[in-house]
């Protein structure tokens, strides 16, 4: 993977302490940028990563005082990772209580997020990468809440795009592939659709698309600004320094 130059720049990561928030964490930070990473809890921090240029904090990203708070700062780049595959389970049989957070924390919080990124950001400009999935645009059986909050997410990445893009403002919708998580955990437990039966051995590492994120925000990026960008795809990858899949 080809070395990145962030020096200067100062990022967030929403759901930094695991999986691949928190290998983000690393990459933004092991190209010079300093880095704030928020977790939901004390104990879910203390999992985190650590090292020079990298600051964890409590924050719940569905919390909208302390997002307001914490976005006022003004960051050249923001990361919207935090986000839940739950509830799994067929429309007849899962919650409405746990479906609507499932839409709160994977699309509603990561829209308030990037409004106050765009609100606060600095004289240069902001880069905004979501998470997204292929589940934005394909629908998997029990995931119904999760396939709903990617295809969201997805639009508002190009709403942001049309309002913004001429006033400093570059988002980008990612899909990181499948990832070793503890998501993927959860999604095997399941037993639910084909990626339930994926074994964990031919499972992605993080590092690999923690690295696309972070050469997202870089100015080589700007073409795929506005798009959904897989990090599966060859022209992509050969773009962003990632090695060619067999």
């Amino acid at each position: 993977m080809k070395p990145l130059d962030l020096h200067g720049k100062t990022a967030l990561v929403t759901g930094g302490n695991r999986g691949i928030g928190a290998a983000t964490v690393t990459a933004l930070a092991a190209a010079g940028a300093t880095v704030t990473y928020t977790a939901r809890s004390a104990r879910s921090l203390a999992e985190g990563p650590t090292g020079e240029g990298i600051t964890g904090l409590v924050a719940d990203a569905t919390n909208r005082a302390a997002t307001v708070a914490l976005l006022s700062k003004g960051f050249d780049i923001v990361v919207n990772n935090a986000g839940i595959i739950t509830p799994i389970g067929h429309i007849d049989s899962v919650s409405i209580d746990d479906w609507e957070q499932n839409i709160q924390i994977n699309l509603i919080s990561a829209f308030h997020v990037t409004q106050q990124a765009i609100i606060h950001r600095p004289a240069t400009g902001v880069s905004v990468i979501h998470l997204s999935s292929g589940a934005a645009r394909n629908a998997m059986e029990g995931w119904s809440a999760y396939c709903a909050g990617k295809a969201g997410l997805a639009m508002l990445t190009r709403s942001v795009h049309l309002e913004f893009a001429d006033k400093g403002v570059r988002v980008f919708g990612f899909a990181p592939g499948v990832v070793d998580t503890g998501m993927q955990g959860s999604i095997r437990a399941s037993k639910m659709n084909p990626v339930s039966q994926i074994p964990r051995e031919n499972l992605a590492p993080a590092d690999q698309p923690a690295h696309a994120i972070a050469w997202l925000a870089t100015p080589e990026a700007a073409p795929y600004a506005g798009q959904e960008v897989d990090v599966r795809n060859p022209e992509f990858r050969a773009a962003c320094g990632l090695p060619v899949l067999a």
